[in-house]
C-alpha cells in the first residue's frame, strides 16, 4: 500500500467513520425532537390533525421544496463536506451562511476543494458559523425588531426583500472568481430555461441547473486533465 492509500484509509478510519457515526444519531435525534411540539399538544389538548389531513399538507410540502432534498445535499457536499453536510442540515441556514462561512475557510487557507484538508477546514468554518449564528440571532430577536420599526419603511422593506438575493449574489460572485468559464453556465441554464422555456416549474429549473453546471464541470475538468 503507498503513502497516498494509507493516508485515505487512516482519515476513513480516523474521520469518516466516527462522523457518520454521530452525525446520523444526531440529525436523526434532531428530526425526532422536531415532533415535540406535536406530541406536547396530543397529549396535554388533545389535538391532533387528521392523517389524510397531515399527509395533504406534507405533500404540498414536498411539492414546492422536494427538489431540494436531492439538490442541496449533492451540490453543496463539495465544499461542505461530510462532517459539514450533517452539522449543517442540523443548525440550518445553509446557503446563506454555512456555505460562505465553508467557502470562505477555505479560500483563506488556501486549501483544495474536495481533499480532507479541505473537509477539516470547512467544519471548523461552520463550527465557528454556528457559534457566532447562535449569539447573533440571540442579540437579533431583542434587538433586531426593534432597529427594523424604527428603520425608515424603505429601508427596513430592503433588509427584508434584499439580504437573500445579495448573500447569493455574494457566494456566486465568489465561486465565479474561481471558475469563471463554469459561472457562465451557472447563471446561463437557469437564465435559458426560464426565458426559452416559459411556464416552467422551478422545483424543475433547480435541479437542471444544479446537475447541469455540475456535468459542465466535469467537461471541463476531463478536458483539462487531457490537455495536461
Amino acid at each position: 500500500m503507498d503513502a497516498s492509500s494509507k493516508r485515505s484509509a487512516a482519515f476513513e478510519e480516523i474521520w469518516k467513520k466516527p462522523v457518520i457515526r454521530i452525525g446520523s444519531i444526531t440529525v436523526l435525534a434532531g428530526g425526532l425532537l422536531a415532533f415535540l411540539p406535536s406530541v406536547y399538544l396530543w397529549l396535554r389538548f388533545g389535538v391532533l390533525p387528521p392523517l389524510p389531513m397531515a399527509l395533504k399538507a406534507w405533500a404540498m410540502i414536498a411539492a414546492a421544496f422536494g427538489a431540494f432534498y436531492i439538490v442541496e445535499p449533492v451540490s453543496y457536499y463539495a465544499i461542505l463536506g461530510l462532517s459539514g453536510t450533517y452539522m449543517s442540515f442540523l443548525s440550518g441556514n445553509i446557503s446563506n451562511l454555512r456555505l460562505p462561512c465553508a467557502s470562505m475557510a477555505q479560500e483563506v487557507t488556501e486549501v483544495e476543494t474536495g481533499t480532507p484538508e479541505a473537509e477539516i477546514v470547512a467544519t471548523l468554518g461552520i463550527a465557528g458559523s454556528i457559534i457566532t449564528n447562535l449569539v447573533g440571532v440571540t442579540l437579533a430577536a431583542f434587538v433586531g425588531a426593534a432597529l427594523i420599526r424604527i428603520f425608515p419603511p424603505a429601508v427596513a422593506d430592503a433588509f427584508k426583500v434584499y439580504t437573500v438575493p445579495a448573500i447569493f449574489g455574494a457566494v456566486f460572485g465568489q465561486f465565479s472568481l474561481r471558475y469563471p468559464k463554469v459561472a457562465v453556465f451557472g447563471i446561463g441554464i437557469p437564465l435559458l430555461l426560464l426565458g426559452v422555456l416559459k411556464g416552467i416549474p422551478v422545483w424543475l429549473v433547480i435541479p437542471a441547473s444544479v446537475f447541469g453546471s455540475i456535468g459542465i464541470a466535469r467537461i471541463f475538468y476531463n478536458w483539462e486533465r487531457q490537455r495536461s
